[in-house]
């Protein structure tokens, strides 16, 4: 898995590409941390996400938490119909915007 963050403006990208498992859940975790302590607008780019474990969705829930703490949003990206499913089942997908593409999140985040 490789996390790449960047910056656009007020709003932080963050991108992941591969598996979110409990190996690299860890990874993911340090890197929306420090997106979470850079900005309180977020979009996470999952396009290139096939597979996410409950440690992944433990990741999103301490994202959102701490945005939410911040007064802050943060938009989902591209999610697969098999996490949205998972997400759903969990109750997650109650917490997070979910659109298609970065350039929508960057869109919303922007209006907000």
């Amino acid at each position: 898995m490789k996390v790449t963050l960047t910056d656009q403006e007020d709003i932080t990208v963050v991108e992941v590409v591969g598996d979110i498992d409990s190996k690299t859940a860890p990874e993911f975790e340090r890197s929306a941390r420090q997106a979470t302590d850079q900005n309180e607008k977020i979009a996470i780019d999952l396009t290139a996400v096939e597979f996410m474990s409950s440690a992944g969705l433990r990741v999103l829930l301490m994202v959102y938490r701490n945005i939410k703490a911040q007064n802050g949003k943060v938009v989902l990206a591209g999610v697969s119909e098999d996490i949205q499913d998972v997400m759903s089942t969990t109750g997650f997908i109650n917490f997070f915007t979910i659109v298609g593409t970065t350039g929508e999140a960057l869109s919303i985040l922007k209006q907000s």
